[in-house]
């Protein structure tokens, strides 16, 4: 029990010490021991580490989950050292809505179609954003969350303890300063010593922890072309994913959404230069359309019955908007271009693109 209270009283006193050289130092009463500038250059550059560090982790966290809700809850996970609980990303959700959607539609419709495969190339997205995910926490931010709980704090906690060898030689300095006799002299200059030395070993402790920053920028470095490289991958996979889908819709007449925008363009180019066929604003060639069926009907000049497929609205007066699943009456007309016939419904008359036709029997 002597030797606790006598420690405490001994912690205490090395505190107050350490507390006093500092008030002193900050009001200018007192000389401050400073390290020298190789150290110095080591403690600024570790620092600035820690700080680029921070920032980077933190910011490509919200590039891999925006959400920071679930960011949040990530983070207690791990902290609790349980598993997250799977969840579809937001690529993932949306593909699943399109497909159900695609599946309500009905997958025999050209939109319904559509639907599905545009829903099945979102979630193919979204699995290669989970691996992206993935690979960049276990490859780019744990290294640098390492860096940041471990190393880092091993030399903030040297560091924090030099300061305090620091505080302890210069007090032990002012003590020597102030001794009149020479037997305090002599205590004195012996406390001295001993702070002077136990300063120097932590100082060599310090300037070695902190030599070992350049290795951690090799390190780092590794962890960024692993992150380029996840990166590199993740982008052209969603590429090909498009580039594939584009070909398959392009496989599809298109209803012409923007039919308004597209078809309008398309007839003022027309009426400025008669040398650029209508046709020039249809998805697809006429050549790759153009059916035995169509081809009768043009040579015959005859007139048949056709199924509407899919819903058309008309660019203009001259052609004829249509409902998917109506019947129409169509013929042609000489001189007319191959991609269109004119379509009748009732009194009202109109081109019609073939590519939204089935001719009947």
């Amino acid at each position: 029990m002597d030797f606790n209270v006598k420690r405490l009283a001994a912690d205490a006193g090395t505190f107050l010490s350490r507390a006093v050289q500092f008030t002193e130092e900050k009001l200018g009463q007192a000389e401050k021991t400073e390290l020298d500038a190789h150290l110095e250059n080591l403690l600024a550059k570790a620092e600035c580490t820690r700080h680029w560090t921070e920032k980077i982790m933190k910011q490509t966290e919200i590039l891999l989950q925006p959400n920071p809700n679930v960011r949040i809850e990530e983070f207690l996970y791990e902290k609790l050292e349980k598993k997250a609980p799977t969840r579809m990303n937001n690529n993932e959700q949306l593909g699943e809505y399109m497909i159900d959607s695609g599946n309500e539609f009905g997958p025999g419709t050209a939109y319904g179609n559509a639907l599905t495969k545009c829903g099945e190339t979102q979630k193919q997205i979204g699995i290669a954003e989970r691996e992206f995910i993935q690979s960049s926490a276990i490859n780019f931010l744990t290294p640098f969350r390492n860096f940041l709980e471990g190393d880092f704090k091993t030399i903030s906690k040297e560091r924090k303890l030099l300061q305090n060898k620091r505080l302890d030689l210069d007090a032990a300095k002012t003590r020597l300063k102030k001794a009149r006799a020479a037997e305090a002299r002599a205590a004195a200059e012996q406390e001295v010593r001993i702070a002077q030395s136990e300063f120097d070993r932590q100082g060599e402790i310090t300037r070695l922890l902190l030599e070992g920053i350049g290795s951690t920028h090799a390190h780092h470095l590794r962890c960024l072309n692993d992150f380029v490289e996840a990166q590199t991958t993740y982008y052209a996979q969603c590429y090909q994913y498009m580039v594939d889908l584009q070909k398959q819709l392009g496989s599809f007449p298109t209803t012409l959404t923007s039919n308004n925008n597209q078809n309008s363009s398309s007839s003022a180019q027309s009426t400025s230069d008669p040398s650029i066929p209508v046709s020039s604003s249809l998805p697809t060639p006429a050549s790759s359309i153009v059916t035995s069926g169509f081809s009768e009907l043009r040579a015959s000049c005859g007139t048949r019955k056709a199924r509407v497929l899919y819903d058309y609205d008309a660019a203009d007066s001259s052609e004829l908007s249509l409902l998917a699943d109506e019947v129409i009456i169509v013929y042609s007309v000489p001189g007319m271009d191959t991609d269109w016939l004119m379509g009748e419904r009732g009194s009202q008359k109109g081109r019609v693109p073939i590519t939204y036709l089935e001719l009947l029997n």
